[in-house]
């Protein structure tokens, strides 16, 4: 199992997802503003969806796990992320339609935009954990290893995008960027030796 290839694709798991998060509040806020209510919403949508993904990831690691699976979950999550750039628009539209208060407005729209694709995104951490650890005496410092690099990952996506990626290029161009990230990981995955954990 190529060690470094696992950590470089949890660094962009968290890269992403971290991205993401940030994106959501401009994505949002030409129908529900850019308020506490909505980045409450926001950050709420995603803290559910990740601990549902870690349980998922976690339970999905026990069985036959590959570093073929641990790529699946990169082409899922970039799949979908196309709702995102693809309907984001006409889905807010519907949603203000009908619910104009911001708080429960951007609640609902960012279930229907973020929820799938953060769990799924969710997935990697524990996955990784899984292809990594050999032996059960490791298996702290694997974890703690993996967590550091995923969350360094995080903060550079948070970083790059607030800094410089919202400055440089447009919304759907960066979230374009992102699923292109997610299937280059996916593909690097399926294309590496197969080798069960």
């Amino acid at each position: 199992m190529d060690r470094k290839l696992i950590f470089l694709l949890a660094f962009t798991g968290g890269f992403v997802i971290m991205s993401i998060e940030l994106l959501g509040g401009r994505i949002l806020a030409p129908w529900f503003g850019s308020s506490v209510y909505v980045w409450g919403s926001i950050i709420t949508v995603f803290m559910v969806a990740l601990s549902l993904g870690y349980l998922i990831g976690g339970r999905l690691s026990l069985k036959n796990p590959s570093i073929k699976r641990f790529g699946a979950l990169f082409i899922g999550g970039a799949l979908l992320l196309g709702p995102l750039y693809g309907f984001g628009d006409s889905l807010m539209e519907a949603v203000f339609t009908q619910v104009e208060d911001p708080r429960y407005g951007s609640l609902l729209a960012s279930m229907a935009l973020f929820f799938l694709p953060t769990v799924m995104l969710g997935m990697i951490s524990p996955y990784s954990v899984r292809l990594l650890v050999q032996a059960k005496d490791e298996s702290g410092q694997v974890a703690g290893l993996l967590y550091f690099v995923s969350t360094f990952g995080s903060a550079l996506g948070t970083l790059g995008t607030s800094f410089y990626f919202i400055l440089w290029f447009e919304v759907d161009t960066i979230l374009l960027l992102l699923s292109g990230a997610l299937l280059a990981c996916g593909a690097l995955a399926l294309l590496a030796p197969h080798q069960e954990a």
